[in-house]
């Protein structure tokens, strides 16, 4: 018992400058929280590494080569990849199931909960599951690589059969409202405690203002997963960028969206614009050709760009983390790296509903990142805290 007692009152002080301020400061951490934050002489920053929240990602499909998608999943994939991205300075995620067939989403939301059942680490990273589709639109465009012949109708009883092999974890569902019967849905899903995300639609405005009323909180990578072509105004991208009800989650890798675009976001959305690295499983893999069980043959460029191998116009998914995103945020120029960081930790966390939403301050959960942040504009992570315990060191 005496031992037990001096592990818990064992104290960690971390050094370095503060995100947001860019003042030197020390962060006491004890019983994986943080227990006082003390400013430093000022001379000491710029021989100091940066320290930040750490970050949270609502949407991810895999990394290095481990793909949540891909059945029969192992609970060790789970592990794995939690431990993996650590070194990306992830400390909660949400593993993104995507559409597929009943029995294969079942098997992979009981290994997912297997791995939280019996691996503390990962359950305490784990703080949901997001489900995107099957209750998407069945058009080309805005079903993305989605399959057509899984997709469906929203189904209440469904849901609750993946929601019992999942044993309650599904906290994030995408679907699309152009279904008769969404707003029922969605106000179920509500209910429950389920945020309701807008994604992967062909819903008319009215459609999108009904689900809104009923419950929708969230859109799903906005901007993306859309038709080529669409009509001028009105159209589903405008109605939920209007919408000040909505959260907007977004992809700032580069590629999905210009930087025109994202600024809009950003500006009309303000505090509740997120940043989602929706990264699928070749992230963190060398560049080359790659044969995927959802995309057939796709390219990893040089540039971090992921492309259909026959048509390099034609994103085949993103293959960044989170920490890209920040970056290319920052180095053009489309805001300060104070927001971008929250974009990607705290205001996540605040939808959600999490306590890291406190980010760095006293008595938050003590998850944090140590990073540096270059002359070039480049960002590269260095120590990873969750809960206070180190878990990946570069």
């Amino acid at each position: 018992m005496p031992e037990e007692k001096t592990k818990r009152e064992a104290k960690t002080v971390v050094t370095g400058r503060h995100y947001r301020t860019g003042l030197p400061i020390d962060v006491t951490i004890a019983n994986g929280h943080i227990e006082n934050i003390c400013l430093l002489e000022a001379e000491l920053q710029e021989q100091l590494p940066w320290i930040g929240p750490g970050l949270v990602d609502l949407q991810i499909n895999g990394y290095a080569g481990r793909d949540f998608n891909q059945a029969p999943l192992a609970k060790e994939t789970v592990m794995e990849l939690t431990r993996n991205i650590w070194k990306k300075g992830v400390t909660t995620y949400y593993p993104t199931v995507i559409t597929n067939s009943e029995d294969k989403i079942s098997q992979i939301l009981r290994t997912i909960t297997e791995a939280c059942r019996t691996d503390p680490l990962s359950d305490s990273c784990i703080r949901g599951i997001h489900l995107e589709g099957p209750f998407i639109s069945p058009e080309d465009g805005p079903r993305g690589a989605h399959g057509k012949s899984f997709v469906t109708a929203p189904n209440w009883e469904l849901f609750q059969h993946w929601q019992e092999a999942a044993e309650g974890r599904i906290t994030f569902v995408t679907m699309s409202p152009e279904w008769p019967d969404s707003d029922k849905f969605i106000r179920l899903c509500t209910e429950s405690g389920v945020t309701v995300s807008i994604g992967h639609t062909n819903a008319a405005p009215e459609q999108i203002r009904s689900a809104i009323a009923a419950g929708a909180k969230v859109s799903t990578h906005l901007g993306n997963a859309a038709h080529l072509m669409l009509p001028r105004h009105p159209n589903y991208i405008w109605e939920q960028l209007a919408a000040d009800e909505l959260w907007a989650c977004m992809i700032a890798d580069g590629f999905h969206l210009p930087e025109s675009v994202l600024k809009v976001f950003m500006k009309v959305k303000g505090d509740k614009a997120i940043l989602v690295s929706d990264a699928v499983y070749l992230s963190g893999l060398e560049p080359g050709r790659y044969t995927t069980h959802i995309g057939g043959e796709v390219v990893l460029a040089p540039d971090g760009k992921l492309h259909l191998a026959e048509n390099a116009k034609v994103l085949a998914g993103s293959a960044q983390m989170l920490v890209w995103g920040i970056q290319h945020l920052v180095k053009k120029g489309l805001c300060s790296l104070a927001d971008a960081w929250e974009m990607a930790s705290i205001r996540p966390s605040e939808l959600m509903g999490l306590p890291t939403a406190k980010g760095l301050q006293q008595h938050a959960p003590a998850d944090i990142v140590l990073f540096a942040f270059k002359d070039d504009g480049s960002l590269h992570i260095l120590n990873t805290f969750k809960e206070g315990r180190l878990v990946s060191q570069a």
